[in-house]
């Protein structure tokens, strides 16, 4: 299941993670938004120990939305040592954004 990040855990969950982080841009109302979300859980799962993966809704944590300049949802990033490494957008497939994470470990 894919962690919660919100403008106050963001520095500590993600960009001070010392492992690879996937963060998905979403919002309760994007349907694009809503049938990505099990591919990310998916990705959450079999990730896990090697990629934190979580979730950050944009209505509720504009700060962390508007520093990374999300224009469009799902906006899909991978952090790693605290910078962007990728940005996808739209409701991609999962070998799609299993590609990008692989190319990260």
């Amino acid at each position: 299941m894919a962690a919660e990040f919100t403008d106050g855990n963001f520095q500590t969950e993600v960009l001070d993670s010392d492992v690879p982080v996937l963060v998905d841009f979403w919002a309760p109302w994007c349907g694009p938004c809503r049938m990505l979300a099990p591919t990310v859980d998916a990705i959450a799962e079999e990730y896990a120990g090697r990629v934190k993966v979580g979730k950050v809704n944009t209505d509720e944590n504009p700060q962390v939305s508007t520093q990374h300049g999300i224009q469009s949802i799902p906006t899909l990033m991978v952090f790693k040592g605290g910078r962007v490494v990728d940005r996808l957008v739209g409701a991609l497939p999962k070998e799609k954004i299993t590609e990008k994470l692989n190319a990260q470990l």
